[in-house]
C-alpha cells in the first residue's frame, strides 16, 4: 500500500517554484542571481493599503470573518466591476478567497467529475493543467501560435471540444506570452461557445490593469452578455496593486457555482486573512495613480528587453501587450551545443544552463506547454534587465 496518495501521481511540482528554490539556493551560496523568473511586481504595496491593514490591527478587525470574505469587501468588488468592466454582480456571485489560485482550484473542485474536459489553450499558466487534473478533470491542450501572437481562434475552440468538455480557460492578459485579446477576437470566441450551452467559461483577468500601447482591456463578458450565466470571471489584488503575499483572489460568476466554492472553502482554509481583506478594501476604493505609473514603467521595460532580444538573430519572440512577460522562441539553438561542450537537447536545458553559465534565471517553455520557449518576466528594475539581457545575448552567442 502506498503512503502516497494517488491522486498526486500524475501532479507535478510547478516549474516557477522548482525555478524560485534554486534561485534562493544559488543565493545563498554567495552567487550573482538576477532574475527574471518570478511573475511578482518589484514595486512595494502603496502606504495607503499598509495604512489601512495597521488600522485594522489596531482596531481589533483579528477574527474570522465571513468565509467567503467580508461583506464591505464584496461591496468593493461589485463597485469594482460596476466602474470598471459594467458588469453587474450581488453578494452571492463573489466568493473571496486566499489568491486567484484558490478561487480556480475551488471552482474545479466544485464542478469536476472524472472525464469532464477543461480546455486550455496553450501556452498556458503553470497551474492550470495540475489542479484540474487534482480535481478529477482531464485537460485538453490547444495549441496556438507565436504567428497568432498565441491566441485561441475560433477553429481552434471548435476543434477542441468533445462531448466531454466542461469548460474553458481564457487568460488575457496572458501569462507567459503577454497576449491580450481585443472585443473582437473575444466576440468571435462567444459565439462559437454560443453553440455549446453546457460549457462553462473561466477568465482569468489578474494582470487586467497591466496592458500596453494604450489599448483597453475586455472581460469576454463584457462582450457578450449572453454567455453571462456561466462565466466565472477569476481576479485579485496580486499583480496590479502589488499584494502577492497578502493573498487576496476573489470570483465572481453564476451564484450556484459560486456557493459551491464557498462550501470547499469552508472544509479547506475557512475565510481569507482579516487583515489582507482590510488592506483589499483600500486597494479597490483608495487612490489607484499609481496604476498607471506602474503600467507605464512595465511598458518601459517591455520596449528594453524587446530592443535587445531583436538583436539576437537566433531568437523569434512576438511582443507582449500586456502582463509582465515576454516569451521567446529558442527552436534555432536546440541540438546545438553551449561552448563548445554542453548539448542544449530542449528548453529545460537551456534555462539551467543559462542559469549556471550567466546566473539569469527564466522559466523553461515546457512548464506552459510550449516546448522549445522559454519564459522572462520584466517585473525587475531596468538595470537588472540591461544586464541579465546582455548576458542571455553573450550566452547565445557561444552556442554553436
Amino acid at each position: 500500500m502506498s503512503i502516497i496518495s494517488n491522486k498526486l501521481k500524475k501532479v507535478k511540482m510547478s516549474a516557477t517554484s522548482q525555478m524560485a528554490d534554486a534561485v534562493f539556493q544559488l543565493k545563498a551560496q554567495g552567487k550573482n542571481i538576477i532574475s527574471l523568473s518570478v511573475g511578482e511586481p518589484d514595486f512595494d504595496t502603496p502606504d495607503n493599503i499598509k495604512m489601512a491593514a495597521n488600522s485594522a490591527i489596531s482596531s481589533g478587525f483579528t477574527k474570522y470573518t465571513q468565509t467567503d470574505g467580508l461583506v464591505e469587501l464584496k461591496d468593493a468588488i461589485i463597485k469594482k466591476f460596476k466602474t470598471e468592466n459594467n458588469l453587474n454582480f450581488g453578494y452571492d456571485n463573489i466568493c473571496v478567497s486566499n489568491g486567484g489560485k484558490q478561487v480556480i482550484f475551488n471552482a474545479f473542485f466544485s464542478t469536476l467529475n472524472k472525464g469532464d474536459e477543461v480546455i486550455i489553450p496553450s501556452p498556458y499558466w503553470v497551474s492550470y493543467p495540475d489542479i484540474i487534473t487534482m480535481c478529477g478533470g482531464t485537460p485538453i491542450i490547444a495549441k496556438t501560435y507565436m504567428s497568432e501572437a498565441f491566441k485561441l481562434t475560433p477553429n481552434i475552440l471548435k476543434n477542441s471540444i468533445t462531448s466531454k468538455t466542461k469548460w474553458l480557460i481564457l487568460n488575457s492578459p496572458n501569462n507567459p506570452t503577454g497576449s491580450v485579446y481585443s472585443s473582437e477576437e473575444l466576440y468571435q470566441i462567444s459565439k462559437v461557445l454560443e453553440k455549446y450551452p453546457k460549457i462553462l467559461i473561466m477568465t482569468d483577468d489578474i494582470y487586467e490593469h497591466i496592458i500596453f500601447d494604450n489599448r483597453k482591456f475586455v472581460t469576454l463578458s463584457e462582450v457578450n452578455s449572453v454567455l453571462n450565466e456561466r462565466v466565472l470571471i477569476v481576479n485579485g489584488v496580486s499583480k496590479a496593486h502589488a499584494m502577492t503575499g497578502w493573498r487576496i483572489g476573489y470570483g465572481a460568476g453564476p451564484s450556484l457555482i459560486v456557493k459551491e466554492m464557498a462550501k470547499v472553502q469552508t472544509q479547506s482554509t475557512s475565510n481569507p486573512c482579516s487583515i489582507s481583506q482590510y488592506a483589499a478594501i483600500e486597494a479597490l476604493t483608495g487612490p489607484k495613480h499609481y496604476l498607471l505609473d506602474w503600467r507605464n514603467i512595465f511598458e518601459k521595460r517591455r520596449d528594453t528587453v524587446v530592443s535587445i532580444l531583436k538583436q539576437i538573430d537566433q531568437i523569434d519572440f512576438s511582443t507582449p501587450e500586456g502582463s509582465f512577460y515576454i516569451f521567446p522562441s529558442i527552436q534555432k539553438l536546440l541540438g546545438k551545443k553551449y561552448d563548445g561542450q554542453n548539448k542544449i537537447e530542449n528548453d529545460t536545458d537551456f534555462v539551467y544552463q543559462l542559469l549556471k553559465s550567466t546566473g539569469v534565471a527564466t522559466v523553461n517553455g515546457s512548464a506552459f506547454g510550449c516546448p522549445g520557449h522559454f519564459r522572462i518576466s520584466f517585473a525587475t528594475s531596468e538595470s537588472n534587465l540591461k544586464e541579465a539581457c546582455c548576458r542571455l545575448k553573450s550566452f547565445v552567442s557561444k552556442i554553436q
